[in-house]
């Protein structure tokens, strides 16, 4: 059986309801990371540790993600997507209570370790369950419902952080998940469709001890990037160097395994698939690298708390909120290439005004400005998250799955890096006020960059699928 793409504005009822029951769980992930990001400062006074170890609580989330993301398809084939996702969601509740609990830096590093175990299969399997449930039907619409928690990750993250950081104790970041997680498990018990008998299927050992060190490594390398020495760097570029060889290994292995390699390459060859994936590599680049960039302008350059930049920053959120339903729309109606061009173009309409921004430029202007952005981000991700999966075997999709959160992941990470190092390079020495300025504005033109080329790539994505009027549409298969 085919994933089709149809032109039928109707979702069925039971597709809905996998849609939000996998929604609720998903929250507790995505609002995690975001809210966890801005406590590190006080995590390393209150465990009495250095800001370099306690680094780790993010480092290692994310290491025991990437290494997790590759297996998801395997695990999927011999468990069943429901049984999956319930034992993904409760590992990822086991490590928020664990983390909330923790008595040192160790502990927390380590039980924020199994966060990212149940984070790296809940995060591709989201997408997985709800473009299986659909059948590939108004993946655009479906996909604006889907991203909310990424949408409102950032809005209420960095704010519901602050005032825990203001008003409680630091535990309460991670106490804050327990009722998505209990919800989205009783929802899921209650909701997902029943999975068939558990069955044997061999895992791509080779395969997976190339992969998941490989990601290990690349991702390793960018997180270590932000000190001082950049790239140039031997912890940085030692596993960064390590980890593309193993990598390249992989894909080597993989094309010759054909089916039965741990994540399917072959599907590259589909060109909705691939070019997705590369535009939401670049999206990651400007989405997470601007992210970092923002709040650390609010902070650094004009005095703001934690909360502060994180409420300067809810315009943006509001702005991806409010476009993500047209661009749903639109992307089932008009396909997804001059959509993504119009959303980059937007991007970067909206990033350019802190590229002449200095201390004292009007908050309101720049609020403008990055509400103006969000709507853009909200365009262009919409459409990719559903090109990706469009023309699909139905089997293929936990590939694909995978394939699209290791190009954002990598993306995000990549785009954080390199704004790092240029910031840290434009702004080492700078004495003044105005010499801050330019360093933050030199990183905002890189980030305009990045957009830039979106724009440019965006041109080569697939156009609209020619169909009759409420008819499915079968290219391969």
């Amino acid at each position: 059986m085919s994933i089709a793409t149809t032109e039928s504005t109707q979702v069925d009822a039971a597709v809905w309801r996998t849609v939000w029951a996998v929604l609720v769980g998903g929250l507790a992930v995505l609002f995690d990371a975001t809210i966890v990001a801005v406590a590190l400062h006080t995590l390393a006074d209150d465990l009495h540790t250095s800001v370099a170890t306690i680094q780790w609580v993010t480092t290692g989330y994310l290491l025991a993600l990437a290494i997790t993301v590759p297996i998801t398809g395997w695990a999927q084939r011999v468990l069943g997507s429901k049984r999956l996702w319930i034992i993904a969601l409760s590992l990822f509740l086991l490590g928020s209570v664990l983390s909330s609990l923790a008595w040192s830096a160790e502990s927390l590093i380590a039980f924020r370790a199994v966060q990212g175990v149940g984070g790296g299969v809940m995060l591709p399997l989201m997408s997985t369950l709800v473009v299986q449930a659909a059948g590939g039907k108004n993946l655009g619409k479906i996909m604006s419902v889907i991203s909310l928690p990424a949408v409102l990750g950032p809005i209420l993250g960095p704010v519901v952080g602050g005032l825990i950081l203001e008003h409680l104790h630091w535990s309460w970041m991670f106490w804050v998940n327990v009722p998505f997680c209990v919800a989205g498990i009783v929802l899921a018990v209650i909701v997902l469709p029943k999975d068939g008998p558990m069955r044997h299927a061999p895992l791509d050992v080779v395969g997976f001890m190339l992969m998941g060190p490989g990601l290990v490594g690349v991702l390793w390398g960018i997180s270590h990037s932000s000190r001082s020495g950049g790239f140039g760097r031997t912890d940085v570029l030692a596993p960064l160097v390590a980890g593309l060889v193993l990598l390249a290994a992989f894909v080597v292995w993989a094309l010759r395994r054909k089916g039965r390699a741990l994540v399917d390459l072959r599907l590259l060859k589909h060109w909705p698939l691939a070019s997705s994936s590369l535009l939401l590599f670049l999206s990651g680049i400007t989405l997470y690298g601007a992210m970092l960039l923002l709040p650390l302008y609010f902070q650094e350059l004009r005095g703001t708390t934690v909360l502060e930049a994180g409420l300067l920053l809810i315009p943006q959120g509001l702005g991806t909120l409010a476009s993500r339903s047209l661009a749903g729309r639109l992307s089932d109606a008009m396909g997804a290439r001059w959509l993504v061009v119009a959303g980059f173009l937007i991007v970067l309409l909206g990033t350019l005004p802190f590229g002449f921004a200095d201390a004292h430029t009007n908050e309101w202007w720049l609020m403008a400005a990055l509400f103006v952005r969000g709507i853009g981000l909200g365009v262009v991700t919409i459409p990719l998250m559903a090109l990706g999966f469009r023309d699909l075997e139905r089997s293929e999709v936990p590939d694909a799955s995978i394939i699209t959160r290791i190009a954002s992941q990598v993306g995000g990470s990549f785009g954080a890096g390199v704004l790092v190092v240029i910031l840290a390079g434009a702004a080492a020495g700078a004495s003044s006020s105005a010499a801050l300025a330019g360093a933050f504005q030199q990183s905002f033109w890189w980030a305009i960059g990045f957009a830039g080329v979106g724009v440019l790539v965006s041109l080569a994505l697939p156009g609209r699928l020619p169909a009759a009027p409420g008819a499915a549409v079968q290219t391969r298969g």
